[in-house]
């Protein structure tokens, strides 16, 4: 075991593909161990794991935020975000925060919507007088709402790596994004103020009303989503289907801007991203295997146990240990690789696995947005031109209103079970 380990760090240092890092480090055990039963059975185990029906979730919500961007709906949400919050002091900034929000019920990944934005608003929130730096960082840091509010590929993940109900994920992760979303509006308050930021005049009654109807079947989709799994009317997985084809509706006949010779680009996009998701749960699937046939986690049980009986300090525990790995691995990484070692622990002390699964991907997705490996601020700094340094140090502010929100989730864990107790 060992030497597996040793393998593993140093194929993870090397800068090697985590689901070959998995996969490799797996097979090497088996060989060193001499164990050929699990080597023979290494196929099967991984098609098995792929024949998940939440996994099916993750390939749809990616098709439906493809369709939704090329057919016009990013548009209609900024103009619909600047009539609404556009004529407050630092009105673009709290624009940006509001159409991640939008965005994050489409999309649900925070480095597709931190390439948009960076390419949106940042050049038009320049234009207007606003920092620089300020404008990414902002942009950036709004991203993290993607993961955060339903659909959140983040949410599918641990739904079915934990085997806990997706759509428990999505509902309970809707506060928390709430919050992240309050938390930026009011810091961009501080901001506005002491640095005097413009702000436009305010849109006719005339104009809210047309912007509102115009944007309506953009927001219609993940309203219908969120609606349809608290009323039990259908799965997160159909409402993954359903958002694909009012999607397609939308943009081809409603907007009239998505067109039939962008199908095979958003076809082959989805199929890309899928199958590299795909691919890492085949992989984590057979290095969990090992994990269990270890017994790692009853070692780390027995190990945290002796540090602390309390929950709180588990806890405390939890947010360190995963605030540090966000920093220096990709967070679907490592969730896959942690989350059979650390859930098991958390049931142990009474954890819901429900809060637990929402407090880890929360905390993971900060990492996006902390040096050395935050993929946030490579994306923002190489789109918006700010040096990966500067940036680091100018999003610290929004980072903090992470934590507060994180902290808030983490000990008070009504925040993420309140709202999925309702649907059950």
């Amino acid at each position: 075991m060992l030497i597996a380990g040793i393998v593993f760090l140093v194929l993870l240092l090397i800068g090697l593909p985590i689901a070959y890092v998995l996969g490799a480090t797996t097979i090497v055990y088996m060989l060193l161990s001499e164990n050929l039963n699990m080597l023979v059975s290494i196929p099967q185990k991984m098609s098995t794991s792929v024949q998940n029906y939440g996994l099916l979730a993750i390939p749809l919500f990616v098709l439906a935020g493809e369709l939704m961007n090329r057919g016009g709906i990013t548009s209609r949400l900024i103009g619909l975000s600047q009539v609404l919050v556009g004529h407050f002091r630092g009105g673009l900034a709290y624009v940006n925060v509001v159409t991640n929000m939008f965005l994050a019920s489409i999309i649900g990944s925070a480095n597709a919507q931190t390439a948009m934005m960076s390419k949106v608003i940042v050049p038009e929130m320049e234009k207007q007088g606003y920092k620089k730096e300020f404008s990414s960082a902002l942009t950036a840091s709004a991203s993290l709402i993607g993961p955060t509010i339903p659909p959140s590929i983040p949410f599918i993940l641990y739904g079915v790596i934990a085997e806990v109900s997706i759509a428990s994920m999505f509902i309970g992760g809707v506060i928390p994004g709430i919050l992240l979303g309050i938390g930026f509006i009011l810091l961009i308050s501080l901001f506005s103020i002491k640095e005097k930021y413009p702000k436009q005049t305010k849109a006719s009654a005339q104009k809210m009303f047309k912007s509102v109807l115009v944007a309506l079947p953009s927001i219609s989709i993940p309203l219908l989503i969120v609606l349809g799994i608290i009323s039990g009317f259908f799965t997160a997985t159909e409402s993954a289907a359903i958002a694909s084809l009012l999607a397609f509706l939308v943009g081809f006949f409603f907007y009239r801007e998505l067109k039939l010779k962008d199908l095979p680009n958003i076809l082959v996009n989805t199929a890309v991203i899928s199958s590299i998701v795909t691919f890492i749960v085949a992989m984590a699937t057979m290095f969990g295997w090992l994990v269990s046939f270890e017994k790692i986690p009853q070692t780390m049980a027995s190990f945290l146990v002796t540090i602390t009986e309390s929950q709180f300090g588990f806890l405390l525990i939890c947010l360190i240990l995963f605030l540090f790995i966000g920093m220096i691995m990709e967070g679907a990484a490592a969730m896959i690789i942690l989350v059979p070692v650390m859930l098991p622990v958390a049931v142990q002390y009474g954890i819901d696995p429900v809060h637990f699964g929402i407090m880890i991907c929360l905390n993971l997705t900060l990492g996006l947005i902390t040096p050395p490996v935050g993929t946030v601020l490579f994306i923002t700094s190489s789109i918006t031109k700010i040096s990966f340094e500067r940036l680091s140090k100018v999003i610290m502010p929004f980072f903090a209103v992470g934590v507060v929100v994180l902290l808030i989730v983490t000990y008070i864990p009504a925040v993420t079970t309140w709202l999925p107790s309702l649907i059950k």
